[in-house]
């Protein structure tokens, strides 16, 4: 009876003995299954990245979405500004300046005496030459027409202010008058003026000092009436003060 508990106390530890064996040995297998081939690690997930938009005034632009439809912009309105004089329009003759003498231009500002005028053609005005006669007087003295003809064009621009170009009888010659307070009541484009008509008024528009109202006027020398804002300039105190500039 001992001999057979005995016997069988035998069986179950050497079971016991192989069971453990067997495990470890599958333990074993496994762990060096798992170095030859390593659980596959998910890769990390790819962060879009983010454009970098210049965003400075001179390139800002909305960001819209492809597929959204860009309706281009209306263009904005021109802003009126005086056309760049065409330099050496027309060639100006040694007669040019004899004829314009012989018109007896007046003084364009009523009760400015020609002899109270100073010449400054060639003086240079920041980046310019002054190529023009300025006329000193009190804001509002009446601006007169120095010759009978045609108002070429009503304009008004930065340098300017407000403006009339006209032309005289043989369509040779414009005058330019500049920086007026305002217009004669009904002056117009296209009007005929005669010698000594009030056209404006003394003022201070365009890129006159505020504080110094006084007429800009030139003369030009041109060929082609309709190009109004070109011509070759002659000095209009050579004319109007015949006497002083000989």
């Amino acid at each position: 009876m001992g001999a057979t508990v005995s016997h069988k106390y035998a069986e179950l530890f050497c079971c016991r003995r192989f069971r453990l064996a067997t495990c470890g040995v599958l333990a074993t297998f496994a762990v060096g299954c798992a170095q030859d081939n390593p659980t596959p690690v998910p890769a990390p997930a790819v962060v879009a990245q983010v454009p970098i938009v210049d965003m400075s005034p001179s390139a800002e632009r909305p960001l819209v979405p492809a597929t959204t439809p860009v309706v281009a912009a209306k263009p904005a309105p021109a802003r009126a500004t005086r056309p760049v004089a065409v330099r050496d329009a027309a060639v100006v003759s040694s007669n040019d300046l004899s004829v314009l003498r012989s018109k007896g231009l007046v003084v364009p500002v009523a009760g400015v005496a020609a002899a109270r005028l100073v010449g400054s053609f060639s003086e240079v005005r920041g980046s310019r030459v002054h190529e023009a006669l300025d006329i000193g007087a009190p804001r509002g003295t009446p601006i007169l027409s120095v010759d009978a003809g045609t108002v070429l064009k009503l304009f008004t621009s930065r340098g300017g202010g407000l403006t009339v170009y006209a032309a005289d009888p043989s369509r040779k010659f414009i005058y330019y008058y500049a920086h007026l307070d305002a217009y004669a009541p009904a002056l117009a484009e296209g009007q005929s003026v005669t010698k000594g008509q009030q056209i404006g008024t003394v003022g201070t528009t365009g890129n006159a000092p505020p504080n110094t109202p006084h007429l800009h006027f030139a003369i030009l020398r041109n060929d082609d009436m309709t190009k109004w804002w070109t011509g070759t300039p002659i000095d209009p105190f050579l004319v109007l003060r015949p006497a002083a500039s000989r």
